[in-house]
């Protein structure tokens, strides 16, 4: 492909709201430009990076024996409504009305929709197991979209759901999906995590995620330095450490004023106790009902393990309202002795012995509190790890990384197929449930996951799998010897099948080259009048950080070299 030709319209400066690495990169390279919040155009280099992972998504599927579908993205509401999802989204899904006014939806994903046709097509054992996959629009209302393609209201996804006739064929094909998701990743050159995640709306019994690691990643997730323990850190988990000491030697509660003394950090200073020491109390909305979660002083709660807990869909901080409403007492003071509603208990909080906790009284606090003694609750993991804990299958220390979500794969059990009626006959004619499971993957959010992680001050480093071009001819001059090399240079690597840009516009060779870095193809070619008089031409990979650091290959070796190189970079 010429320069001349192609549209690729690179910015010297990315706009104001454009703040992550890739969102500035792709805008500024000329791979996207912004239609409205959360919706993108790609441009033709856009285009052909996001069919180099669908490409590889594809190929990885399809060895892994499962099968492509097309559903539609205009959904009825019907479906949503027949598993209760239709309220539980809430303002995420898109909603429509046709001219009949009746009710669709933007399918933000396709389970129901599924698990109708298996529950249409599937009628035996015989008829399993089957994978069914697509890779399609998906439309999700985000209050909040950012970072470019990270976080989009409109975006391209690979979804794929197993069918089986029972639990341990379903962990077969999850295995299965598992193995083709790090062959996918390993593909396209990323670096990842495995970790074990929260289910959420989608349901089920278990799932893991692929974590991109990179430091502007918005998920944290905890990972053992030594063994292959993983999880995000909404499931993470650390065991409570044994008392140090008897509880049964406690003394009785005793009330002490510490006025004005609220946060965790104050009341420790103020009474000269160590944070550890401390029941920190917070409440909760769980639905409509205030609930009391009680964690160590130094640790921090979890709302999505306490929304586990309560089984509940989430939980919110209660007003100070509903603090003062509830515990008789301003924010900072709360405790869990004589409090009258639902306690939860973290299991760390639970080993504390002789206790510091608010006393549901302004200016005041309680010591001496034992947990179990002076107050009961339902006892729950629902802290956040940090770093430094020990893992809780090797009792290693825990590491705290930030990553991207690249793919998140779920055991979905009966979640859907029970409550929309998906059966089969089993091989002694009687009637079962069809056992589910389901595997995403961002598509389109890979392009940007891969630019968070593939980047340097100059512009993108893709990866060889996933590059728009796999070399950039960077033509300087022309003179009839430099455009015959060129020519030569483009015809004989293309016939080995190699995707090339010829920059040949009528710019500066600064110019050229800086483009050159932003747009980030993996294998830069400078052919000029200098370098041919030498006898070669300039070849320099675009992950060299010295750009004086150039290699000659002879004209006539270059097709050749460059073509091994491309072949060594794909199967790196």
């Amino acid at each position: 492909m010429r320069y001349r030709r192609l549209l690729l319209p690179t910015l010297k400066e990315a706009p104001s709201d454009a703040t992550s690495a890739s969102h500035v990169l792709l805008l500024r390279a000329g791979y996207i430009r912004k239609v409205g919040a959360g919706v993108y155009s790609y441009l033709p280099l856009g285009v052909k990076v996001l069919r180099r992972v669908e490409s590889i998504v594809r190929e990885e599927m399809n060895r892994a024996g499962a099968q492509e579908v097309l559903l539609p993205a205009l959904l009825p509401s019907e479906y949503f409504r027949e598993t209760g999802r239709w309220d539980l989204y809430g303002e995420v899904l898109f909603r429509i009305k046709d001219r009949k006014g009746t009710d669709y939806h933007l399918g933000p994903t396709h389970e129901e929709i599924i698990t109708d046709l298996a529950r249409h097509e599937i009628k035996s054992y015989r008829d399993m197991p089957k994978n069914l996959y697509q890779i399609q629009t998906k439309f999700r209302d985000e209050p909040r979209p950012r970072g470019g393609l990270l976080r989009c209201r409109e975006f391209s996804m690979k979804d794929a759901y197993s069918f089986d006739v029972d639990e341990a064929r379903a962990r077969t094909s999850y295995e299965a999906m598992r193995v083709a998701y790090t062959h996918i990743f390993d593909r396209m050159g990323l670096t990842y995590r495995m970790v074990n995640a929260d289910s959420g709306a989608i349901g089920g019994s278990g799932s893991a995620e692929f974590q991109v690691l990179v430091q502007s990643g918005e998920d944290f997730l905890a990972a053992c330095t030594k063994c292959q323990y993983a999880a995000n850190l909404e499931v993470a988990s650390s065991p409570a450490r044994p008392r140090a000491a008897d509880p049964e030697k406690t003394p009785a509660t005793d009330k002490v004023h510490t006025p004005s003394q609220r946060s965790i950090e104050e009341v420790s200073s103020f009474l000269g106790a160590a944070p550890d020491r401390f029941l920190k109390s917070l409440l909760y909305v769980a639905e409509s009902e205030v609930v009391m979660a009680v964690v160590r002083g130094d640790h921090e709660v979890n709302e999505i393990k306490l929304a586990r807990a309560l089984g509940v869909a989430e939980v919110f901080m209660a007003s100070a309202e509903d603090v003062q409403k509830a515990t008789g007492a301003a924010v900072g003071f709360a405790g869990p002795v004589g409090f009258a509603g639902k306690l939860v208990v973290d299991q760390s909080a639970a080993s504390v012995v002789d206790g510091i906790t608010g006393a549901n009284l302004t200016d005041y606090h309680l010591k001496h509190v034992q947990p179990g003694r002076d107050f009961t609750g339902q006892v729950a993991d629902i802290r956040s790890v940090r770093e430094g804990d020990p893992c809780p299958e090797c009792g290693s220390p825990l590491g705290i990384y930030r990553g991207i979500e690249a793919g998140h794969i779920f055991l979905l059990g009966t979640h859907y197929s029970s409550k929309m009626g998906a059966t089969y006959l089993d091989d002694k004619g009687e009637q079962q449930t069809i056992v589910m499971g389901c595997y995403g993957i961002g598509v389109s959010r890979l392009v940007a996951t891969t630019v968070e992680q593939h980047h340097d001050q100059n512009g993108i480093t893709w990866p060889m799998a996933l590059a728009p071009f796999q070399v950039h001819i960077v033509q300087l001059g022309t003179e009839p010897e430099v455009e015959a090399a060129v020519g030569e240079l483009e015809r004989a690597l293309e016939a080995q099948g190699i995707d090339v840009l010829v920059d040949d516009r009528d710019e500066r060779p600064g110019v050229k080259f800086k483009d050159a870095d932003l747009v980030g193809v993996p294998l830069r070619v400078t052919v000029g009048a200098r370098a041919l008089k030498s006898g070669g031409v300039e070849l320099k990979p675009r992950s060299e950080p010295d750009p004086k650091k150039v290699e000659i290959v002879p004209l006539a070796e270059a097709a050749a070299t460059l073509a091994e190189r491309v072949r060594q970079l794909l199967a790196h």
